[in-house]
C-alpha cells in the first residue's frame, strides 16, 4: 500500500512542476491560488482514493 502513495504522490509532485516547461506568462495561471490549493486537496487525497480502489490489487501483490 505504501508504494501506491508513493507513486500518486510522486505523481502529483510531477504534475505541479510540468508546467515550468510552459512560458512565463502563463504560470501565474498555473501556479494561481486556486489551483495550487486544488493540487493541495489532492495530495491529501488522492492517495487514500487509490489505495480504496485499488486495494484487492494491492493487497494480492500486484498479480
Amino acid at each position: 500500500m505504501a508504494a501506491a502513495v508513493l507513486a500518486t504522490w510522486a505523481m502529483l509532485i510531477l504534475l505541479l512542476l510540468a508546467p515550468s516547461l510552459l512560458p512565463e506568462h502563463w504560470r501565474y495561471y498555473i501556479y494561481s491560488p486556486a489551483s495550487v490549493g486544488l493540487w493541495l486537496l489532492a495530495v491529501l487525497v488522492a492517495p487514500v482514493v487509490v489505495c480504496v480502489v485499488k486495494g484487492p490489487w494491492i493487497k494480492s501483490g500486484g498479480r
